[in-house]
């Protein structure tokens, strides 16, 4: 791959004062990224999020979460609602229908729900529910229209938008209910077995996930058909896509469902080229792999094989000769970051001297370097935005907009500038 090379930031757009998107939040950013001589923006997925605030376990893999929008610009003309629902006809009416019956049954997740609602041999709605039904299929239509406008926005000032697709899809969502065949699920729709990840050095028993495994044989039957809407939906919304977990196409840490934690799985094969093919032909320079933890070759050799960039993070750096984290061995197709989400801020991960890594960063000859928002403000322990394994006090952190008058985002406007070509 050869492309100029970049700077991005790395913020969500919940860490934007509110409201998120319109002139006042995301385009508003995308001016002082411009500014920063910032050409790439990365943010975390847009699905509606969970109840600890994850939006990696939303209850939809298409949608996107209506608290983003502002309460002003609510007008939209039925034809315009109309037009959307004919495009996304795939999914928004699934969602809409599981987002009334979850409010019909005060939150309860769909597994518990009557048998016709839980099987769908019944889902006739009440006159209020319609309505309802109609007013979740007119915010993902004004939320698509609102984003429309930002990336029009970002296109005019030069700025990529960078999205993250999860590979597990949570349980409790829309698209499990709808398809359940899809997923190695029981008759009951309980899932058999969980993803997550075996015993490593940060964990001594692994991490359970949680979310259901694919019934791959299901999917490829359906020629992924499944699986190419979702790219397509995710490169309607952003220009880069990094696909988390992306060793899962190569094999998944299969869990039985009855165990409480990852020990006791094993790796059950992915979908590999077969998918990835498929994908590739959707955008075939538009996707980045998150290969981080311990990766085996056939992962890389995947990964290599259809040209797909993977990550270097820089706190992973040690002297040791073959980290594939340390500068020196950095190449081209790779996106190189001081630090991710699920990291500490540079600061509180002990790095005094912030800027020293944002240079190297900078200097890596790695196509594009992405800087979190709160490495650029030295900010601490304070900002991070997750810590996994964890359900409290993530994905809350937020700026201000005097925070990014700070002398630090000067100088990084002048490193941006001095490292250009």
């Amino acid at each position: 791959m050869s492309v100029k090379k970049q700077v991005g930031i790395l913020c969500h757009l919940t860490s934007l004062p509110e409201p998120h998107i319109g002139n006042e939040g995301a385009i508003r950013f995308l001016k002082l990224l411009e500014q920063m001589g910032v050409s790439v923006w990365q943010m975390l997925p847009l699905h509606p999020p969970d109840p600890h605030g994850s939006p990696y376990a939303s209850s939809s893999a298409f949608a996107c979460w209506d608290n983003f929008l502002p309460i002003i610009e609510k007008n939209i003309t039925e034809s315009e609602v109309n037009e959307f629902c004919k495009e996304q006809h795939d999914w928004i009416e699934d969602y809409a229908l599981f987002q009334v019956l979850k409010e019909r049954f005060n939150g309860d997740p769909w597994i518990e729900w009557p048998e016709a609602c839980r099987t769908r041999t019944n889902l006739e709605l009440d006159k209020n529910e319609m309505m309802r039904f109609r007013e979740i299929c007119t915010q993902q239509a004004r939320f698509n229209r609102a984003w429309k406008r930002l990336r029009e926005s970002a296109s005019s000032m030069d700025i990529r938008l960078y999205g993250d697709l999860p590979f597990f899809v949570s349980h409790d969502s829309a698209d499990v209910w709808a398809a359940p065949h899809r997923f190695h699920l029981d008759e009951f729709g309980h899932p058999t077995h969980v993803s997550g990840v075996p015993p490593d050095y940060f964990s001594e028993t692994g991490q359970r996930w949680g979310t259901p495994l694919y019934k791959w044989e299901v999917h490829k039957d359906e020629a992924f058909s499944w699986w190419k809407r979702r790219i397509e939906r995710m490169f309607e919304l952003f220009d880069l896509v990094r696909i988390d977990h992306f060793r899962a196409f190569d094999a998944a840490w299969s869990i039985p469902a009855d165990h409480s934690t990852a020990e006791h799985g094993i790796w059950e094969k992915g979908p590999g080229d077969d998918l990835l093919k498929i994908l590739m032909d959707i955008s075939p320079r538009g996707i980045i792999a998150e290969d981080l933890g311990i990766i085996p070759k056939s992962v890389e050799n995947l990964r290599k094989q259809h040209g797909i960039p993977g990550m270097a993070v820089l706190q992973f750096a040690n002297e040791d000769s073959g980290n594939p984290h340390s500068p020196e061995n950095h190449r081209e197709n790779m996106v190189v970051y001081t630090g991710t989400h699920d990291n500490d801020t540079t600061v509180g991960w002990g790095e005094k001297p912030v800027e020293e890594m944002i240079i190297t960063a900078m200097q890596s000859p790695a196509f594009l370097c992405i800087i979190p928002l709160q490495d650029v403000l030295k900010l601490g322990s304070e900002a991070r935005m997750n810590t996994p394994g964890t359900t409290k006090h993530n994905w809350k952190w937020e700026f201000e907009w005097d925070d990014l008058n700070s002398p630090y985002v000067e100088w990084f406007k002048e490193t941006v500038s001095e490292s250009r070509p």
